[in-house]
């Protein structure tokens, strides 16, 4: 690396001369005070590979160059190896403090010190290039993350979509369900850190919950389209859209990994459980259930209850939030009734905009 810049940095020319000498295949910059040397590094912060410094100086010291360089992060990117007859313990001490690679005592031997700092040179080259490799790389792999995240997300719609068709509900059920898992998470989030609810997660199970009901995908038309009251043999197997989205999920995962694979399975299989244990398919309990599955559940829940059904008429925005937090609907956790108190504005607002959007 000789095409490297040196900054030599020594109030005696003698010295200076030396060192130029011994690095005579490499670029060199002189400076004969520590000043001089800082507005040296100040002009050219990317030219210099390395200073060699001494301690006693006029104007500015060794160690105040140290200091400085600390202060304004440059030593970070510039090694500087003190070059000194005067490194007593505590100049080394404060040397290596303030982040200088070495300490080389005068005399000195001339192939030593050229091999350090070459040494030195090779190092903070090396780990520059790791830094831009590993930047490299990690923008390749935040590509291929958002990459995953769109291909996860435009298959979720597209089963989503088809369970809409399926079950002659309007497409915007599933949109007005992830609104409602979108703003709960939020207040979860919030107010329970406990959960480690981060802005990705959040995402996440937003998308994930248009997967809640993909097992209705293989109900037959007959119960799923039945405008009565189903009979205890028809619940049994609408309830089991639930294991049956799961095969589903199961089946896509080549193409769905990940968090959001596990996810679309826990809100899938778990978004009919009650914090009592008296939902389905395996009958949670409390925090057994996974939170993804708790939050899409109140959302699903309370979406059913705003909208018209073919078994049932729309309830007010006043009437749905009741009926959840008296437990109407099942039981739900402690902690989703406070985060649904703090949403209850919120969540009246969509349906309001729905209803005026529907009315067009």
């Amino acid at each position: 690396m000789n095409n490297s810049t040196i900054l030599i940095v020594d109030d005696v020319d003698i010295n200076r001369e030396i060192l130029c000498e011994i690095f005579e295949d490499y670029k060199t910059i002189q400076a004969a005070n520590g000043k001089e040397a800082l507005d040296i590094i100040a002009a050219k912060p990317d030219e210099i590979s390395v200073v060699l410094l001494d301690v006693v100086m006029p104007v500015k010291n060794g160690v105040e160059v140290l200091e400085e360089m600390k202060g304004r992060g440059w030593i970070d990117n510039i090694p500087v190896l003190l070059i000194t007859g005067e490194a007593t313990t505590q100049i080394e001490r404060d040397a290596y403090r303030l982040g200088a690679s070495d300490i080389i005592k005068k005399p000195f031997d001339s192939y030593i010190v050229k091999q350090r700092t070459r040494n030195v040179i090779e190092l903070y080259y090396n780990k520059r290039h790791l830094e831009e490799m590993v930047e490299i790389q990690t923008k390749v792999l935040r590509k291929q993350a958002e990459e995953l995240r769109h291909m996860n997300d435009h298959i979720i719609d597209v089963m989503s979509n088809v369970v809409e068709f399926r079950n002659l509900e309007s497409g915007d059920h599933v949109k007005r369900v992830k609104t409602f898992t979108n703003i709960l998470a939020k207040y979860v989030a919030r107010d329970y850190p406990e959960y480690g609810l981060d802005e990705n997660m959040i995402n996440i199970i937003t998308s994930a919950a248009a997967l809640h009901d993909v097992g209705k995908i293989v109900i037959s038309d007959g119960i799923l389209l039945k405008p009565g009251k189903l009979t205890n043999e028809e619940f049994e197997v609408m309830k089991s859209h639930t294991t049956r989205g799961c095969d589903i999920i199961d089946m896509l995962g080549d193409i769905q990994q990940g968090e959001y694979r596990r996810v679309s399975y826990e809100i899938c299989r778990h978004h009919h459980e009650r914090f009592d244990g008296r939902g389905y398919p395996d009958h949670l309990q409390g925090e057994d259930i996974p939170i993804a599955a708790q939050i899409v559940s109140v959302a699903d829940v309370y979406d059913a209850l705003v909208h018209k059904r073919v078994y049932k008429a729309a309830f007010t925005p006043e009437v749905a939030y009741t009926m959840i937090t008296n437990g109407e609907c099942g039981t739900f956790s402690p902690k989703l009734m406070a985060c649904l108190t703090s949403a209850k504005e919120e969540f009246a607002a969509i349906v309001l905009n729905s209803q005026s959007e529907e009315e067009k």
